[in-house]
C-alpha cells in the first residue's frame, strides 16, 4: 500500500487517483469513505463532534490499509498513534502546499470544519501536524504550482524505482 498524506489542500485526492491510474491499481480515499458510510464530514463534527469524527476515520484508515494500491488520508488522520504506527509498514507520500496556495484552493469549500474561516486557520491547524508529517514521510512533494499531472508522474517514477 501507497498512502499520501498531508494538509487539507494540497491535493491528496486528486494527485493520488492519477498516480493510481498512472499505475494501474485501486485508489481509496478515506474521507470519501466515512462520506459514504456516515454522510457528510461538516454534518458528523457538527451533529457528533470530532472525537467521534476520529474514531471513524481511524477505522477507515485501518481497513484501507489491509487494500492493496493507493490510499489517500484525511490530513489529522496522522494524529492517532496507531495510524501512525500502521504508517510504518506502507510507503509514505507526503504532499505539502503553500499556504499562499492553499488559499485559492479553499476559497469558497464549506466541506472543511476545521478550516472554515480559511488560510489563518489552515496555518494554525497544520503547523503541529507538520512534524508528524515529515518524520512518517518517505517522500515528499510539493503541490503548490506545478501541473498535476507532471507531478503525477513524477510520483508515479519515484514509486516505481524506489
Amino acid at each position: 500500500m501507497i498512502v499520501f498524506i498531508g494538509p487539507s489542500g494540497a491535493g491528496k485526492s486528486r494527485l493520488g487517483k492519477r498516480v493510481a491510474r498512472l499505475l494501474g491499481v485501486p485508489f481509496t480515499d478515506t474521507d470519501r469513505v466515512i462520506i459514504a458510510e456516515h454522510g457528510p464530514i461538516p454534518q458528523i463534527f457538527q451533529q457528533h463532534g470530532e472525537a467521534h469524527f476520529r474514531a471513524l476515520e481511524r477505522d477507515a484508515v485501518r481497513r484501507g490499509l489491509q487494500g492493496d494500491g493507493i490510499l489517500s488520508l484525511g490530513g489529522g488522520a496522522i494524529l492517532d498513534p496507531d495510524t501512525q504506527r500502521d504508517l510504518a509498514d506502507h510507503r509514505v507520500v507526503f504532499l505539502t502546499i503553500s499556504p499562499e496556495a492553499v488559499a485559492r484552493r479553499l476559497a469558497g469549500d464549506t466541506d472543511r470544519p476545521l478550516v472554515r474561516n480559511g488560510v489563518d486557520d489552515w496555518i494554525a491547524l497544520n503547523a503541529p501536524r507538520w512534524e508528524i508529517y515529515e518524520r512518517l514521510a518517505d517522500a515528499t512533494f510539493d503541490t503548490s504550482h506545478r501541473p498535476n499531472d507532471e507531478l503525477a508522474k513524477e510520483v508515479a517514477a519515484w514509486l516505481t524505482t524506489t
